[in-house]
């Protein structure tokens, strides 16, 4: 296929080209950048979690703890790694060879930073950077700004207390930009999409309210560029998680996401994961209903967002495991929404060749996607291997993109 090239203005006030290709394709138009997003709270000893949790905690006594709610319903989950410490870089190696050899070019981090400091950011910072392959895979960071509260697990009818508030100061901002620019951006693993490090935000209204207005938001992502620019790089590539449906508890959909990418001068958009647009009907909702409900969202998403916007495959959906009740006979998981069923390796790679040949049939479209995800365990929705299937989800990114 002939790479057609049409200059176009983007929100930023920038020239891009059309479909802000990844500098990874740029000698070949077909080649799709597969990003995988990359929960980390698999790890001991965060201070947070050992304060609040307990010395040593990890999100893995949830995975171990869970239990069926309703008949067939596949729960626990076994890890057939075993339950990992991900901030030990030789475990961490483990994942970077298994998703560099199965098709996977970029390791999208839940990055979370608070007005108090980091978060969850050992997963990052001592295993995957301090593994000996760090080289064999991109990595990227998605400010995951949401409010943080307590469902690890989360027992029904007690308070839904804020832990962490998601909006933090200018002053953090300004710590966090430099921190970014200085001890990521600048690493030579760091993806980069027209040649700029991507940045991505999670919630868009929390986003705003760290500034006060969408002007003083945008001057800050500005900012944030001029940083970049002046450590040697090209500048920063904004990019949006965009959603309809509320997920966590507190969250709130923004009413005119075009219009924000527009005025905040995002440079893209992508989703996290399909329930952000499916309402999943029914207790175990067809793997295919689901991604049909996806695809509408995407064909809207193209048609009106005025910016690229990057594709996501999910892999599954059941929370169970965040979610107890006691009872006089013990404490048991219950449901919050319902879940996505069949998502079987073969029907995920499936929709994986679906995405891609979507993305193929746009001549001047991106060629870019994201999995959600490698490891979100407690959500349903991972790639690693389990008892179960094996490396069956791996194997199916393998085949579709690998070459």
């Amino acid at each position: 296929m002939k790479l057609a090239l049409a200059l176009c203005c983007c929100a930023a006030g920038t020239l891009w080209l059309s479909g802000c290709r990844n500098a990874e394709s740029a000698d070949d138009p077909d080649r799709i950048t597969v990003a995988c997003y990359y929960f980390p709270n698999y790890h001991t000893h965060d201070a947070r979690n050992d304060r609040n949790k307990g010395d040593g905690w990890a999100e893995w006594k949830l995975v171990r703890e869970a239990r069926p709610v309703f008949e067939g319903h596949e729960q626990p989950k076994v890890p057939a790694w075993g339950y990992t410490d991900e901030k030990d870089p030789a475990e961490m190696a483990r994942k970077i060879d298994a998703a560099a050899d199965n098709g996977i070019d970029v390791f999208i981090f839940d990055w979370y930073y608070y007005d108090d400091g980091p978060f969850l950011n050992r997963a990052l910072d001592e295993g995957f950077l301090g593994a000996p392959n760090t080289g064999r895979l991109k990595f990227a960071l998605m400010w995951a700004n949401h409010d943080w509260l307590d469902i690890h697990p989360y027992t029904q009818g007690d308070p839904q207390t804020v832990m962490y508030p998601g909006r933090v100061s200018s002053e953090t901002f300004d710590r966090i930009g430099d921190h970014i620019v200085r001890d990521y951006f600048t690493r030579p693993n760091y993806w980069k999409v027209d040649g700029k490090p991507y940045f991505s935000v999670y919630d868009v209204q929390k986003f705003v309210e760290n500034f006060g207005s969408v002007e003083a938001a945008r001057a800050a992502m500005d900012g944030l560029r001029r940083k970049a620019v002046d450590a040697g790089l090209e500048g920063v590539h904004w990019n949006l998680v965009t959603w309809g449906n509320p997920v966590l508890p507190g969250e709130q959909a923004a009413e005119n996401t075009p219009e924000l990418l527009r005025r905040l001068g995002f440079d893209s958009g992508t989703s996290y994961v399909w329930i952000h647009h499916t309402p999943l009907p029914d207790l175990q909702t067809d793997y295919f209903k689901a991604r049909d409900d996806y695809f509408a969202f995407w064909d809207k998403a193209k048609a009106e967002y005025g910016v690229p916007y990057y594709p996501n495959v999910t892999m599954g959906w059941d929370p169970s495991p965040r979610y107890v009740e006691k009872t006089p006979d013990g404490v048991r998981n219950y449901l919050v929404t319902n879940t996505i069923s069949g998502n079987t390796p073969e029907n995920f790679r499936t929709v994986l060749q679906q995405t891609k040949d979507r993305l193929l049939a746009d001549p001047d479209g991106p060629r870019i996607l994201n999995i959600n995800s490698w490891n979100e365990w407690t959500e349903g929705s991972y790639i690693e291997p389990d008892t179960v299937n094996g490396t069956g989800y791996l194997e199916a990114v393998r085949a579709v993109f690998r070459r």
